[in-house]
């Protein structure tokens, strides 16, 4: 097994969604067989975010699954009222959860300003959420994050990780809030990349021409703070899922002809 980056390309964004919604569901059932839980960390966006969701419960394959063995998390959110319709968490439920047996208590969102109405509070009840369900025989603070989905933006970041940020890339806690980002809106709760890294599988999903600079960045070895893709690695394996748009400015030997 190596963590070397690899690419997959598809040819449109229909195709890549389909492709990775399949996947997913065959890895997941590989991990279940391996492990008595798994731990999903999901992300918001079009593709990655909603268009994988749908298709994963639309799946046929989706049977198959024992849902309550598997635990769902999220890299960021925006701290607005829960249910509110930019909530990454009110888009997964619509998207996947509210359609797969899966128990409440599996399902671990951040919190919403209703519930936690300072958002630095917020931030260490999530800490302490992921503190509760640590993984000590990895030796980690956080859960073992078995596939953690992320997005890329056109400016590269990642979760609520924005380039050149006060809200910094190398941030050694768990959890950041940031009162002030640079997309709306202002108020985010986010993964640090630590954190993040501390995944064992990192799929980001990229579609569109406008994805094509931030890829081709991150795949050079850019700095993390200018383009915070760059710096995400999974402890096993590290995939960028992309359509043949955002893939123009990918070296040909980066892209894998399979898993």
């Amino acid at each position: 097994m190596t963590n070397e980056r690899r690419v997959l390309v598809h040819p449109d964004v229909e195709g890549l969604i389909a492709a990775v919604a399949a996947r997913f569901l065959t890895k997941l059932t590989d991990l279940l067989d391996e492990y008595h839980e798994v731990n999903v960390v999901l992300t918001g966006g079009t593709a990655g975010g909603q268009g994988v969701q749908h298709a994963i419960a639309t799946s046929p394959m989706r049977g198959a699954i024992d849902w309550g063995r598997v635990h769902f998390w999220w890299g960021d959110e925006r701290f607005l009222p829960a249910g509110h319709a930019d909530r990454n968490e009110t888009q997964a439920h619509e998207a996947l959860l509210d359609h797969i047996p899966v128990p409440p208590g599996n399902i671990h969102p951040f919190p919403d300003s209703d519930a936690v109405p300072d958002i630095e509070e917020a931030a260490r009840v999530y800490a302490a959420e992921l503190a509760a369900h640590a993984d000590p025989a990895l030796r980690l603070t956080v859960p073992r994050f078995d596939i953690t989905f992320l997005g890329v933006g056109p400016d590269g970041h990642i979760a609520s990780l924005f380039p050149e940020h006060d809200v910094r890339v190398d941030d050694d806690r768990l959890v950041v809030a940031d009162r002030h980002s640079p997309k709306p809106p202002p108020e985010r709760l986010s993964l640090t990349l630590p954190v993040i890294n501390s995944s064992q599988r990192i799929w980001m999903v990229l579609s569109g021409a406008e994805k094509a600079s931030a890829l081709g960045l991150a795949l050079a070895g850019a700095s993390p703070i200018e383009v915070p893709a760059a710096g995400a690695q999974g402890r096993l394996r590290t995939v960028f899922f992309v359509d043949q748009e955002a893939a123009q400015d990918v070296p040909q030997n980066l892209i894998a002809s399979s898993y």
